[in-house]
């Protein structure tokens, strides 16, 4: 029995490999159990009750009203600008009463007024110049045609964006990644107890031989 025990005492490198194998699956819990919290959950949040449509524009416009951004020139170096409020109104295939535009759920939360926030510039004219630019890009270059949309109508009834910040990419990582780091972890811990019991099969065959 004493002789059992002592074949089956894992040596240092395999008692290593063992608390890898452990280390990865907790790291790998941990982490799918903090992605489905903080990310994934708000993800599905946003995505449930909502679907894609067709928008069309019906007005773009600059309301008179300035917002702050803050931009950087250089490490240490910070300030703050203003730009000027887009609104881009469309009509989406799901229902006739008008929309507002924004680029992403991002933007949404950011400004809620506006659809666009340009890049933030030092200056104020450059900013003005940006917002002026998306505004012509909408008229004259959108204009009337169809393009897809998002909308939730649980969360944001009366808003629509140009593109999902949490698609479906996004959401096939949070559970991948993961799920590899566990399986993984499985992986060292099955194959270090199957080579230590192959090895104690082995020596004990060859005892046999020799008595």
């Amino acid at each position: 029995m004493a002789r059992s025990r002592a074949a089956y005492e894992y040596t240092e490198a395999e008692d290593k490999s063992i608390r890898l194998g452990f280390l990865l699956i907790a790291a790998g819990l941990l982490s799918l159990l903090g992605l489905g919290c903080c990310w994934l959950r708000p993800a599905l949040q946003e995505r449930g009750g909502g679907g894609s449509a067709n928008c069309t524009v019906l007005a773009v416009r600059q309301l008179g009203e300035r917002f702050p951004c803050t931009f950087s020139c250089g490490a240490a170096c910070r300030g703050t600008a203003r730009y000027p409020c887009l609104q881009v109104l469309v009509r989406t295939s799901r229902s006739s009463a008008p929309a507002l535009l924004h680029e992403d759920e991002r933007q949404l939360r950011s400004n809620p007024k506006c659809s666009y926030i340009p890049p933030c510039a030092r200056d104020d004219q450059e900013n003005s110049e940006n917002v002026t630019y998306k505004q012509k890009y909408w008229k004259e270059k959108v204009g009337s045609q169809p393009f897809t949309c998002y909308f939730n109508q649980h969360l944001r009834p009366d808003d629509v964006m140009l593109k999902r910040t949490h698609d479906e990419t996004v959401l096939l990582h949070c559970f991948l990644w993961p799920l590899v780091t566990s399986l993984v972890g499985v992986l060292i811990v099955v194959l270090t107890i199957c080579a230590k019991s192959l090895a104690v099969r082995a020596e004990a065959i060859k005892k046999k031989k020799h008595l």
